[in-house]
């Protein structure tokens, strides 16, 4: 096993709420995003399409980085079936978000953790349920207004604390905002890295969230 602070650890991701998150499991990291296509296949599931946007990516970076461990995430909106990436302008994310509204859908986060102890890629994934809040039309134009749902999956941020845009949730919290921290710790251990933090604790101290899924993961 890898020892705190000699892991060369990489995060494939440019996100601000992804490195946010791992700072929580107490090893340091590099970030260096890579670019892919991410245009959905035709006829491709949820699930395997952010499998797949995770699994290359990971690739990628561990192709440039060689000798790191690489963790690379994708996360989708789901909703009836269909996944729903970025909003590409105003209006799309108005449509997004008042669709969302009417029924609950879910969020899905597919990880992958590659390098390592040399084992084959390892690939995680988790789902939560979210039910939106009833919003106004006026509340939802201000928080379009703010700019704050163009870059992201589905049009809004779960932690955004003006919009407050989630009325209920059921599984992991962590997994919403982009990188769902005992999987991926599931998957760090497997890879030979050693986390000696409680992550379950962090996560739920600094997300100020009661996590109910936390004990199936990391048993």
């Amino acid at each position: 096993m890898s020892a705190p602070g000699q892991v060369n650890l990489l995060l494939a991701s440019q996100s601000p709420r992804r490195q946010e998150l791992l700072r929580l499991i107490g090893l340091p990291f590099a970030v260096k995003p890579v670019v892919i296509d991410e245009s959905v296949r035709a006829g491709e599931p949820p699930l395997a399409y952010a499998q797949r946007l995770a699994r290359e990516k990971a690739h990628l970076a561990l192709e440039l980085n060689p000798g790191t461990v690489v963790i690379a995430a994708d996360t989708v909106v789901v909703d009836g079936g269909e996944a729903l990436g970025k909003p590409l302008d105003a209006q799309a994310a108005a449509h997004m978000l008042r669709r969302l509204q009417r029924a609950p859908h879910s969020v899905l986060s597919a990880l992958v953790v590659a390098g390592g102890n040399g084992a084959a890629p390892l690939p995680e994934h988790c789902s939560t349920d979210v039910v939106l809040r009833s919003f106004t039309e006026p509340e939802l134009q201000r928080y379009i207004a703010s700019g704050d749902p163009m870059d992201k999956a589905g049009a809004y941020a779960i932690q955004n604390a003006e919009f407050r845009p989630a009325s209920n949730l059921g599984g992991c919290l962590a997994n919403v905002i982009g990188l769902p921290l005992c999987h991926l710790t599931r998957a760090l251990r497997q890879a030979g890295v050693a986390v000696a933090v409680d992550v379950p604790r962090a996560c739920q101290a600094h997300l100020q969230y009661s996590c109910p899924v936390h004990q199936d993961i990391l048993f």
